[in-house]
């Protein structure tokens, strides 16, 4: 076996066991929705199902924080998002700049408040 080849084996087995199962379901979903109306009722409770899965992780991470986000105090936690909401409601809905300020904002307090 070459040295290259045994650099590569982790991220090879990362790739074939983590990335290609997922990408093969995601390829899916672009085939079958294709044809759907945006407006139609499928449509519209999929996309309400992906917007409270994700504000469920959010909430998570922000009320009950672990490894390293867990030092910096949930007052920094919770102005940080409350921050980057209000620049992506400013920004034009700019989810970009919403989740870029919203980081420097609970990377600045962290640096200032951690414990």
């Amino acid at each position: 076996m070459s040295a290259a080849l045994i650099d590569l084996w982790p991220y090879l087995i990362l790739v074939t066991v983590g990335f290609l199962p997922n990408e093969i379901w995601r390829v899916l979903g672009l085939v079958l929705a294709r044809g759907l109306n945006e407006d139609s009722q499928v449509v519209m409770w999929s996309r309400a199902i992906a917007t409270a899965t994700l504000a469920g992780v959010i909430a998570k991470l922000l009320l009950f924080s672990n490894g390293s986000l867990a030092a910096i105090p949930l007052g920094v936690r919770l102005g940080a998002a409350a921050i980057g909401f209000v620049v992506f409601l400013l920004a034009k809905r700019s989810v970009f700049a919403g989740v870029a300020v919203g980081e420097m904002a609970l990377l600045a307090g962290g640096f200032l408040f951690a414990r």
